[in-house]
C-alpha cells in the first residue's frame, strides 16, 4: 500500500505533532506501508527516515493549493492521511478542506483525517473568510463545519485522540461515530535497549541522584496549561516535610519553537523564559533539574523516565487520553500523579493506574505527592496498574493495527466500521 501521509509538523519543528508525525510514519514503514511525508519546506532534511519525504508545501494557504494538487497527481497513493492541528498548518483554512480536494482529484482514494485537537480555529483575517466562504459554498456548505470544514464530513474516516475529543466532534455532524475511532498517541520515543534496571541506574547517576532521593519527573514540552506553575509550588510545599524529592524536567526546549516568528511562538517563549525563573523565586533551583533537548530517535528521555519513582503530570483541564506524556510515563510501568477535570474518561481509577487529585491546587498536589513517595505499596500498585493501562490503549502494534484499518480501501468503497 502507497499512504501519502501530510503533516505540516515534523521534526526539528517544537511540537508534540512533529512527534507524532514521526514515529506514526516510521511504525507504517516497519510494517511495510510505502509512506510519502508531505510537510513544509522548513522541515527538509531534517534526520535520516525509512520512509520518503516530501518537504514541498510553502505556507499552508490557498497559494499552495496547485502544489497540494500535483502532488497528489503525481504519487497517486492508495490512501491519504492527514494530521490535523490548526496552529500547525498556519491557521489557515485550506487544508481544512483536503478531503473534498482529494476527493475530486483521486476519485475512491480513502482519506483520513486525525484530529489532534478538540476545538477548531477562529479565522481571523477578513480575507481568509471570505475565501472560505467561497470554497464553502464550491464543496457544497451541507455538513461544512467552520472551523474544521470538511474534515469530519468527507474524511471516510476520523481518527480521535481520546474519548472526549470523539464526544465533541460527533455534537458537530450526525453519524461521525460510526465513522470515528478513538487511537491515543503511543509513546513518541524509543525505550533504552538495555532494560529498566540498567537504565534507572544511568539515568539516576547522570542526575547525581543519592540512594535516599525520591526523583518525581515532568515528561514533555513547558507549555502553558500543563500545570508547571502548580506542580513547582507543590514540590515546594512538599520538600517541608520530605526533603529528598527531586524534580526533573524532561523534554523542554528541545527543537525550534515554531517555523516563525508568528503570536504563538512568541508566547511560547515568553512563557518558557517566567517557568525557568520560577524555581529559583520559590527556593527550590537546587532541586529541579532542567534535561538538555533530545532527537526524535534518542532514547535519553527514556533513561530519565526509568528513573523516576513517579511522573507528575498536572494539567489544567485534567487528564486525557490524548496525552501522549502520559503514554510514555505508563509505557515505562512509573506511578502516575496527575489531575482530574470535569470528566474522567472511563479507562482512568484513581488509585488503581492513576493518582488523581483536583487541578491547579498546589496543596492538594503536595498531598498526593507526597501520600505517594511515602507508600512503596501505592507505588507498586500504581505501577501494576499503569503497565496493564499501556497495553490496553497505549500499545503501538494496536494503534499501527487500527490505523491500517482506517486507510485500507474498501471494495465496496463505503466506510467500514472499525
Amino acid at each position: 500500500m502507497k499512504l501519502l501521509f501530510i503533516s505540516a509538523a515534523f521534526p526539528p519543528m517544537r511540537a508534540g505533532e512533529s512527534e507524532h508525525a514521526y514515529h506514526q510514519c516510521t511504525r507504517l514503514a516497519a510494517r511495510g506501508v510505502e509512506v510519502h511525508l508531505l510537510t513544509g519546506q522548513v522541515n527538509a532534511g531534517s534526520l535520516p527516515v525509512p520512509f520518503t519525504v516530501h518537504p514541498t508545501m510553502k505556507n499552508w494557504s490557498w497559494s499552495d493549493l496547485p502544489r497540494f494538487v500535483r502532488i497528489m497527481r503525481k504519487l497517486k497513493p492508495d490512501a491519504v492521511m492527514l494530521m490535523y492541528s490548526g496552529w500547525i498548518y498556519n491557521a489557515h483554512p485550506m487544508i481544512t478542506f483536503a478531503p473534498s480536494i482529494v476527493r475530486r482529484v483521486l476519485p475512491g482514494v480513502p482519506f483520513v483525517t486525525q484530529m489532534e485537537i478538540e476545538v477548531g480555529e477562529n479565522w481571523r483575517s477578513p480575507s481568509t473568510r471570505a475565501v472560505r466562504k467561497v470554497a464553502q459554498y464550491l464543496v457544497g456548505a451541507s455538513g461544512v463545519d467552520y472551523s474544521f470544514g470538511t474534515l469530519l464530513r468527507d474524511s471516510t474516516h476520523v481518527i480521535c485522540l481520546s474519548e472526549h475529543h470523539q464526544a465533541t466532534h460527533a455534537s458537530l455532524l450526525p453519524g461521525l461515530l460510526e465513522k470515528s475511532v478513538v487511537i491515543p498517541p503511543p509513546p513518541l520515543l524509543p525505550f533504552c535497549a538495555d532494560g529498566p534496571i540498567a537504565a534507572r541506574e544511568r539515568g539516576r547517576a547522570a542526575l547525581g541522584l543519592k540512594p535516599e532521593d525520591l526523583l518525581l519527573v515532568f515528561f514533555g514540552y513547558a507549555d502553558k496549561n500543563k500545570g508547571i506553575e502548580t506542580l513547582f509550588k507543590a514540590v515546594q510545599i512538599a520538600r517541608k516535610a520530605t526533603p529528598h524529592i527531586k524534580l526533573a524536567m524532561i523534554g523542554g526546549g528541545r527543537g525550534a519553537t515554531t517555523q516563525g516568528t508568528d503570536d504563538r511562538a512568541q508566547s511560547i517563549s515568553k512563557y518558557e523564559k517566567e517557568i525557568l525563573a520560577l524555581p529559583d523565586h520559590l527556593g527550590i533551583a537546587n532541586a529541579v533539574s532542567w534535561l538538555s533537548g533530545y532527537d526524535s530517535n534518542s532514547d535519553a528521555a527514556s533513561m530519565y523516565l526509568y528513573a523516576a519513582d513517579a511522573c507528575v503530570l498536572p494539567f489544567d483541564q485534567g487528564v486525557t487520553l490524548s496525552r501522549s506524556s502520559l503514554a510514555a510515563a505508563l509505557g515505562h510501568g512509573i506511578p502516575v500523579i496527575t489531575t482530574r477535570g470535569a470528566s474522567l474518561e472511563s479507562p482512568f481509577r484513581h488509585g488503581e493506574n492513576v493518582f488523581l487529585c483536583p487541578p491547579k491546587d498546589p496543596e492538594a498536589l503536595a498531598e498526593a505527592i507526597s501520600y505517594v513517595m511515602r507508600s512503596p505499596d501505592i507505588r507498586l500498585k500504581l505501577k501494576e496498574g499503569a503497565q496493564r493501562l499501556a497495553c490496553a490503549w497505549f500499545s503501538w502494534d494496536m494503534a499501527v493495527e487500527r490505523i491500517m484499518e482506517a486507510v485500507r480501501p474498501s471494495s465496496s468503497g463505503v466506510a467500514r466500521q472499525i
